[in-house]
């Protein structure tokens, strides 16, 4: 009875025409068969949309998995080069004038640096007892001229001196550059004291450096397109300046000695992308510790 009373509702809900027992029914048999979109089955369709609910959930990890491969990966792996070129300068500056910080003004340079860019301190020791034991290297700047005739400066450290000099020939002149002597008559070395811009002025920024006995100041942007202010001076200025802006209340974010182009050269937009896939190969040679150029940045 419960059977033909459940029937009898659904031929009110969806009524089709039923086949008698004898068979004898003028209506095509394909017909006593409900449609697809029959109610016959709730639950079923209830448990499609719980499917689909929960692909979406599983499509949501896959794009957060993606974002996690393309951007924290990169971010990682950028770190670590840093944290390896940082550790090439602590050798350099080690292998000039010692281990002692105290007593090794360019080391307590690059350790504050290192400081400043988030290396844990047990880092910065290992690399310091490490360059003290480290056998012997070769430190050797390569002259080059880039896409557009720009100017670069390699400062390398290395174990095989052909091997490196092969290897920065081949990157040259594979991303449009050569080889080139006298480049470095084209930079002066001097003392360069990074401070984060705060938004301040240039006619202040000016001001400042006239305070503290910098030659010149200069607008600049970090690896993160942080603004900083580049105040420049003489190398035996560098610590005096770099104490004189502290006890204006600036903070600095690095300090050294820097390579500093006499005359800037800007670059049109191929150029500029050419000179910075070549300057990116090289910093990704495991023997380069840094590169200079003479790029004019807002051309």
């Amino acid at each position: 009875m419960a059977g033909a009373a459940v029937l009898r509702v659904l031929r009110t809900l969806h009524p089709w025409p039923l086949v008698a027992a004898s068979g004898r029914s003028s209506a095509p048999v394909e017909s006593v068969l409900p449609p697809a979109s029959c109610v016959l089955f709730p639950l079923w369709r209830t448990s499609c949309v719980r499917t689909l609910q929960l692909c979406s959930a599983l499509s949501a990890g896959h794009n957060k998995w993606s974002k996690v491969k393309h951007i924290k990966g990169p971010k990682d792996e950028a770190r670590a080069k840093m944290f390896m070129k940082l550790g090439m300068m602590i050798r350099i500056a080690v292998k000039d004038g010692g281990s002692n910080p105290e007593l090794n003004v360019n080391l307590a340079h690059i350790v504050e640096q290192c400081r400043s860019k988030n290396m844990p301190r047990a880092s910065i020791d290992a690399a310091i007892k490490g360059a003290e034991k480290a056998k012997p290297a070769f430190q050797h700047m390569f002259e080059a001229r880039g896409p557009g005739g720009c100017l670069l400066l390699i400062e390398v450290l290395t174990d095989n001196n052909t091997r490196t000099h092969q290897e920065i020939k081949h990157l040259l002149n594979k991303n449009g550059g050569m080889l080139s002597d006298g480049a470095r008559h084209s930079f002066n070395r001097r003392g360069v004291v990074m401070v984060p811009s705060q938004n301040i002025l240039m006619e202040r920024a000016l001001e400042l450096a006239i305070d503290v006995g910098a030659e010149d100041v200069q607008e600049t942007e970090d690896e993160d397109e942080q603004s900083l202010l580049q105040f420049i001076c003489d190398s035996t200025d560098l610590k005096k300046v770099r104490a004189s802006l502290e006890e204006l209340g600036m903070q600095i974010s690095s300090a050294g000695m820097e390579f500093v182009p006499r005359t800037l050269l800007p670059l049109d937009q191929d150029q500029l992308d050419a000179a910075s896939t070549l300057i990116g190969a090289l910093n990704d040679c495991p023997d380069v510790v840094r590169v200079w150029d003479n790029i004019q940045a807002d051309s």
